[in-house]
């Protein structure tokens, strides 16, 4: 018997695992944004996936059996999720600490036009004109939301290193998504996430170890602090293992175009974190979330 969902429960299923996705990965924000005043970025990026992973793998082989671990794509899945996901997560990271989250969640309002140019190439789909107005309207909403100004207190060099650090970020991340989900048909959503974030954290952890011999970066002094474990646990479990297991299944349901829509719902998401632990309402990031939304609609028709 079939099991494939209809178009409508598809769409559907797939907007909320995209909205799921976007809200935990909000939550890594503010997170990485106190990390950052005692953690060297490189050393950062590489716990985060160390610790996203020591949660995804376990879980894939109860989940899915060690046969399907075993006969995985491991190579391709490796250096692919290296690529990808390694170089999006160091890229974004290093991006927000020449910046501040919201310049980079400004910059990445260029997610859906990564994503659509990258499934545009791949697959020649043509661009219907619902698809162009929701897609401007994505990306309006997300210059909106973020009030459509980017602080400079860092100088115009680490403001226009950080940008490209993040459209960089934009693009291997929309690229690796695409991949995990055309290329690893075989394997369940949590298979897909799990061996392509291996793969990131290959690359992490190979370029902290470099670095760190090198002298160009340091260890954190306080690994085991509660309030430090907290926040990593919140960056890595939360802002990396569940928000990519239900990036990729909204990608699966979607498409990487459509699904890429949702990230710039994340400057609201942000806002909405920010005022539950007593910080302020923000008018502009309700309107452009609200604008974004009614894009992902009027794409999708």
């Amino acid at each position: 018997m079939s099991h494939a969902l209809s178009p409508p429960n598809k769409a559907f299923s797939g907007n909320l695992y995209g909205v799921a996705s976007m809200i935990v990965w909000a939550a890594g924000f503010p997170a990485a944004e106190e990390l950052l005043d005692t953690w060297d970025p490189l050393a950062l990026v590489a716990a985060r996936f160390c610790i996203a992973l020591s949660v995804l793998l376990p879980l894939w082989i109860v989940l899915d059996g060690p046969r399907a671990v075993i006969s995985a794509r491991w190579r391709w899945g490796l250096l692919s999720g290296a690529i990808a996901f390694g170089g999006a997560a160091w890229l974004m990271l290093l991006a927000q600490s020449l910046t501040d989250p919201v310049t980079v969640a400004i910059i990445a309002a260029a997610t859906p036009i990564a994503g659509t140019l990258i499934e545009w190439v791949s697959e020649r789909r043509a661009l219907k004109w619902a698809f162009v107005i929701g897609l401007a309207a994505s990306v309006i909403g997300g210059i909106v939301a973020t009030g459509g100004s980017v602080p400079v207190a860092g100088g115009l060099s680490d403001l226009w290193l950080g940008v490209f650090c993040a459209v960089g970020s934009c693009f291997l991340f929309s690229w690796g998504s695409f991949t995990a989900s055309r290329d690893f048909g075989d394997q369940s959503p949590i298979g897909r996430t799990t061996i392509t974030l291996c793969g990131g954290l290959v690359f992490t952890v190979g370029t902290f170890i470099l670095a760190r011999a090198l002298g160009l970066a340091e260890g954190p002094e306080q690994i085991f602090d509660a309030r430090n474990l907290g926040l990593l646990a919140i960056y890595g479990i939360g802002g990396m293992a569940i928000s990519q297991f239900l990036w990729i299944a909204s990608v699966d349901r979607l498409g990487i175009a459509l699904a890429s829509f949702h990230t710039n719902v994340a400057p609201f998401y942000v806002m909405l974190i920010l005022v539950a632990i007593g910080g302020a309402w923000s008018w502009p990031q309700a309107i452009g979330a609200a604008i974004v939304a009614l894009g992902v609609v009027v794409a999708q028709r």
